[in-house]
């Protein structure tokens, strides 16, 4: 009988908790849903430019799952927008790859070799000519996605760090204390972003070091680059973390927004291959131009001026959810 009271008792819990029990039966849809998307819907398509090929090896290209793309020089592989840019002279195949994603470049290549199998024109006794613009030929699943994963675990701690902090200062009265000194609401914000992005650099810095040093991960472009980076990551998800936490009563409830706010943005990442419109969703996520930005950096070479405008979406999003975080903290002044 006691089991059975004190099992309807944490029932009657869990109902009248709507926000635990729609996470238990929404959030693995959620996820399933995403996961349906990658195993079963996604393209294995592949963008190839086209600078000179005869017209069979083109419509080989098409019968294996590549988009041919016609284009003067290699600026569209530069930009990201096909994955290889072909040329074929004299019946040899000379192409430029970009291998800064090891399953798209490996789709371009098997493309490639299995036209110019099927390719008229092409010499199958002359080598195929290939030259790595990003990455490398034997570039690692792991170095492929090291940039990624460090902005993942980076802005999973710090969201969840920050967010459980903050809650605990307004659970336990010392937010509604500090609040009725003549402190600023705004200054309560900054402050706390500031103390977070002190420890943030600390943890930037040995992140960075141990990936790069110590596992050796692939590393082209400037160390200073991906330390401002994982700075702006670890701050966007500090000010995101303070947010939510303001929509929590305890540290359960911060857990909750995981499975909500932090798993789904992994799948836009380019940790997982999505249909082009479902990658669209992930433009409005921050994880997302984190992991642009580091990947860009550390696969390609990338400067300041072509990661900036990542830089630009998360100091955007940190300071739109500061603004927000002020105006939420009016509540607790009672004075």
């Amino acid at each position: 009988m006691r089991v059975k009271a004190m099992s309807k008792r944490i029932l009657m819990q869990i109902k009248n908790d709507r926000r635990t029990l729609a996470l238990m039966l929404l959030a693995p849809l959620l996820i399933l849903t995403l996961l349906y998307f990658v195993f079963e819907e996604a393209e294995n398509t592949v963008d190839i430019g086209i600078i000179n090929a005869p017209r069979a090896f083109v419509e080989e290209l098409i019968q294996n799952n590549a988009v041919p793309v016609y284009c003067q020089d290699l600026r569209l592989l530069e930009k990201g927008e096909v994955m290889a840019v072909v040329t074929v002279e004299s019946g040899k195949i000379h192409a430029w790859i970009d291998g800064s994603n090891k399953a798209k470049s490996g789709n371009a290549i098997q493309a490639i070799e299995a036209a110019g199998r099927g390719g008229f024109s092409v010499r199958t006794d002359l080598k195929s000519d290939y030259t790595y613009i990003y990455g490398r030929e034997d570039l690692s699943l792991f170095d492929d996605f090291a940039s990624i994963l460090m902005a993942f675990l980076i802005f999973f701690l710090v969201f969840l760090i920050s967010g459980i902090s903050f809650l605990k200062e307004r659970t336990t009265g010392t937010l509604e204390k500090l609040l009725s000194t003549p402190i600023k609401r705004w200054e309560v914000v900054v402050s706390y972003v500031l103390g977070f992005g002190i420890i943030n650099v600390v943890q930037s810095v040995i992140v960075s070091f141990y990936l790069i040093y110590i596992l050796g991960v692939m590393m082209v472009g400037s160390i200073w680059l991906v330390l401002l980076t994982t700075l702006a990551t670890a701050i966007t998800a500090s000010t995101l973390g303070i947010l939510l936490s303001t929509a929590a009563n305890s540290e359960f409830q911060m857990i909750q927004f995981i499975p909500i706010i932090i798993v789904p943005q992994g799948f836009f990442t380019g940790l997982f291959t999505l249909p082009p419109a479902l990658e669209l969703i992930g433009r409005v996520m921050p994880l997302y131009y984190a992991a642009d930005a580091l990947k860009g950096v550390m696969l390609k070479g990338e400067g300041f001026w072509d990661i900036s405008f990542d830089l630009m979406v998360l100091a955007a999003l940190s300071a739109f959810f500061m603004i927000i975080n002020t105006r939420l903290l009016k509540k607790y002044r009672r004075i």
